[in-house]
C-alpha cells in the first residue's frame, strides 16, 4: 500500500496539533513535515515533493494565497485549502487560491460537529485531492498547443439560428477557468452567461460576489422568476443548494433531488436549455470531477446547440469533459484559452444577425 505523503501548513499551534493527530491516525497517510508560514511551506514543498498539501489561508511571513500561487507556478502539487468561513476577506482569499490552482476547500472544524464526522471528511477529501494530477498554474504556464477539434460549421447539429445564450458547467478547477474566460471576453459581449459551479457550503454563498470583482462582467445569483432578458451581457449563476432551470423565458429555482450528488446540477440546467432554446444556444463543459453535465451536453447537441468541452491538457481534472467526449456530446474540444474567442465569435454573429 502506497502511503500519501502530506505537508501540513497551519499557523495556529492548536489547530495544527489537532490536524496532526488526525493525519497520524490514518495508516494510509505519512505526515512528512509541518509549516507555520507560507515561505516555509514553499521551501518544504520544493525539498520534499509531497503528494498533497493541507493549506491554511491566513499565514504570517507569506500568506496561504501567495504560497499557493508560487507552488502552483513552480512545483505544482495538489492543495486542499482548510480555511475559516466566517471572515469575508478570508473567504475571498480562498476563492483566489482556488483560482490559482488549489484543488478543493474545507471549512476548519467549528467544534460542534458530530463526533468524528469532520475528521472522516477531512481524510477522505485529502486522499481524493492527493490523487489529482494537477497542472501548472495558468498564469505561470505557456498556452497549450492547439488540439484538433471538429469544425462546428461542418457539423449537421451546428446552430442554425442566432445564439441567444451560453451555458457553462464546471466543478473542480472551475473558479480559475471561469475567471480566465470572463476576463478574455470582449467588452461588447452581450449574450447571457448561465453558470453552474459545484462548490461546497459554506464557501458557495459569497462566490458570485467575488467573481463579480474579477472582470468587467456583472455576476449575480439567479432570482426566481427573473426573465432571461434581464441577463443580457451578465453572468447568472445557480445559487448554492438550488437547481437553476430555464422555462418559459424565465429563471426558476428548485430544490429537487440531487443529480450525481450535486445540487445545483449542470445536467439540470443544460437539459432545461435544450428544451427551451435548442439550436439558439451554446454550452461549455469545463474542468471538473465526476460526470455531471455530460448527459446534459448531449441533450443540447441533439437539440441543435453548439457544444464545447475543455481539452484534457488544460483541465485541472479531466472528468466531466471526458465523460462528455465519450458520449460524443461535444462538437468541439478546445483548450481553455480558446473558449473566450469561440464565444466572442458567437456573440459577433448574433449581433450581426448572421446564423
Amino acid at each position: 500500500m502506497t502511503r500519501r505523503r502530506v505537508l501540513l501548513v497551519e499557523d495556529s499551534a492548536t489547530v495544527r496539533c489537532r490536524l496532526r493527530e488526525v493525519l497520524e491516525s490514518d495508516s494510509e497517510i505519512d505526515l512528512v513535515a509541518e509549516a507555520s508560514d507560507g515561505k516555509r511551506a514553499i521551501e518544504l514543498c520544493q525539498a520534499l515533493r509531497p503528494d498533497v498539501i493541507t493549506m491554511d489561508m491566513m499565514l504570517p511571513v507569506m500568506s496561504g494565497l501567495a504560497a499557493t500561487e508560487y507552488i502552483m507556478a513552480y512545483c505544482p502539487t495538489p492543495i486542499l485549502i482548510v480555511s475559516a468561513s466566517i471572515n469575508r476577506g478570508e473567504v475571498f482569499k480562498t476563492y483566489e487560491a482556488l483560482a490559482a490552482g488549489a484543488v478543493d476547500v474545507m471549512e476548519k472544524p467549528r467544534g460542534d460537529e458530530p463526533d468524528g464526522s469532520w475528521e472522516r471528511k477531512y481524510l477522505q477529501t485529502l486522499k481524493l485531492v492527493s490523487r489529482i494530477r494537477v497542472i501548472t498554474h495558468p498564469r505561470g504556464r505557456l498556452k497549450p498547443p492547439e488540439t484538433p477539434s471538429r469544425d462546428s460549421t461542418k457539423d449537421s447539429t451546428a446552430p442554425r439560428q442566432r445564439c441567444t445564450l451560453v451555458a457553462i458547467g464546471t466543478s473542480t478547477g472551475g473558479p480559475g477557468a471561469l475567471v480566465e474566460i470572463l476576463r478574455a471576453l470582449p467588452e461588447d459581449f452581450r449574450l447571457p452567461l448561465l453558470v453552474v459551479l459545484h462548490i461546497s457550503e459554506p464557501f458557495g454563498t459569497p462566490f458570485a460576489d467575488w467573481l463579480d470583482t474579477q472582470s468587467r462582467r456583472r455576476v449575480s445569483y439567479a432570482r426566481e422568476g427573473a426573465p432571461l432578458s434581464s441577463a443580457t451581457g451578465r453572468v447568472v449563476m445557480a445559487p448554492p443548494g438550488q437547481h437553476l432551470v430555464l422555462r418559459g423565458g424565465h429563471f426558476h429555482l428548485t430544490r429537487d433531488p440531487e443529480r450525481h450528488s450535486c445540487r445545483p446540477s449542470v445536467d439540470v440546467l443544460f437539459e432545461s436549455i435544450a428544451r427551451e432554446c435548442g439550436p439558439s444556444s451554446a454550452a461549455c463543459l469545463l474542468t471538473g470531477m465526476g460526470h455531471d453535465g455530460a448527459a446534459g451536453l448531449l441533450a443540447l447537441r441533439r437539440a441543435g446547440a453548439l457544444t464545447i468541452a475543455q481539452d484534457e491538457a488544460s483541465c485541472v481534472v479531466y472528468g466531466m469533459p471526458r465523460e462528455a467526449v465519450l458520449l460524443n456530446a461535444a462538437q468541439r474540444v478546445l483548450p481553455l484559452a480558446d473558449m473566450a474567442p469561440e464565444l466572442a465569435r458567437l456573440n459577433a454573429r448574433s449581433r450581426s444577425g448572421r446564423p
